[in-house]
């Protein structure tokens, strides 16, 4: 059986979305809150595997939009910090399949291992709420 554990923002419009593709796709999983997970800077930090920095982070959250954060200017150490007081900075859906984990819904090790096809013309990483949104999404 195949134990994929997919931390969501509860109520997250896209969140629904990526689910509803992973069960038309045979893929059972278990839902999370990413919001009351208790992270600390070491059990986050393998879902970012080597993506750059400023691709850790939601890019809808408040704080980026609004500029408060640059995403650009953060350190790992930095962001870590950040994302552990503030979990909505986290690109979402967190994804831990075994030993492999991932952010977003995009290709990656995780969507990989568990041959879910993602159709390009499809975003499912997007805010369907904010048509601007460039690398995760965010529902109020």
């Amino acid at each position: 059986m195949t134990h994929l554990i997919f931390y969501e923002k509860p109520g997250c419009v896209g969140n629904r979305r990526q689910q509803a593709l992973l069960r038309a796709q045979g893929v059972v999983f278990e839902v999370k809150d990413l919001l009351s997970t208790p992270w600390t800077a070491d059990s986050l930090r393998p879902f970012f595997g080597d993506k750059p920095v400023a691709e850790w982070f939601n890019a809808s959250a408040p704080k980026v939009k609004s500029g408060k954060i640059n995403i650009h200017a953060v350190d790992e150490t930095q962001a870590l910090s950040m994302m552990v007081q503030e979990p909505l900075l986290i690109c979402r859906p967190l994804l831990h399949y075994h030993d492999l984990q991932q952010s977003g819904f995009t290709a990656g090790v995780v969507l990989e291992a568990l041959n879910v096809i993602l159709e390009p013309e499809k975003d499912l990483q997007s805010c369907p709420k904010d048509s601007n949104a460039s690398v995760c999404e965010v529902t109020s």
